[in-house]
């Protein structure tokens, strides 16, 4: 009768042993997939800190080849959007406007000095460019991407090489074409490549299902 007790005890212990070591199992499973849910969720609190107390100009004087310090410009945005159907935009408060008519993008920007010449607000002009007006010149823009109200530049991703975009600038309206797309590393710094004998519009945001480049869009300007 000892013995079978003995046994009795022994295999209970033996299944409190398998018991404890399948919950450690499962414990130590569940915290690695919540440290790696943990550190995206850091990393996209921080991108969004970074962007919020951004104060940093761009550098002047851009042209192909030079490098350009973005480091707080391109990012997807999660947040759910704002529903502002009924709001009428009064335009004329920009300095100009953007549209993509395949994407249903119209936009207003303003001047590299204005209070709300930030990605946090608007599409957002670079520093260093110039408006449609100058010859060989470089409109740069730059927003994100995602789908939050901000992100202004969600569906720049559709946009192909042939497809058109407008900029209305002090009652002209400049259309151009855009001739290339590219990616690169998000690392603080873009390179712009473009032809310094064609006056160019560049649009920058985070690439589509990409936490780690942004895309370049190029367009010159045809008219």
């Amino acid at each position: 009768m000892r013995i079978q007790n003995l046994l009795k005890v022994n295999n209970k212990i033996k299944k409190s042993h398998t018991l404890l070591l399948g919950s450690l199992l499962i414990f130590g499973g569940v915290i690695a997939l919540s440290w790696n849910y943990l550190a995206k969720m850091r990393d996209e609190v921080y991108s969004e800190m970074k962007i919020a107390m951004m104060d940093k100009d761009i550098p002047k004087n851009v042209s192909e080849g030079d490098v350009v310090d973005t480091a707080p410009i391109a990012n997807n945005v999660e947040q759910p959007a704002q529903n502002n159907n009924n709001y009428v935009v009064d335009y004329s408060k920009y300095l100009g406007v953007l549209e993509i008519p395949k994407i249903g993008l119209k936009r207003g920007f303003y001047n590299v000095g204005n209070r709300y010449n930030r990605i946090d607000y608007n599409v957002t002009m670079v520093n260093g460019s110039t408006l449609p007006d100058v010859v060989n010149g470089n409109l740069i823009l730059i927003a994100h991407s995602g789908d939050a109200y901000i992100s202004y530049f969600a569906y720049l991703y559709r946009l192909n090489i042939g497809d058109q975009a407008y900029v209305t600038y002090q009652g002209r309206k400049y259309q151009y074409q855009i001739v290339d797309i590219y990616e690169v590393n998000k690392n603080g710094i873009v390179t712009i490549r473009r032809n310094e004998n064609r006056t160019v519009l560049t649009m920058i945001t985070c690439t589509k299902n990409n936490d780690h480049t942004q895309t370049v869009y190029i367009a010159e300007l045809i008219g």
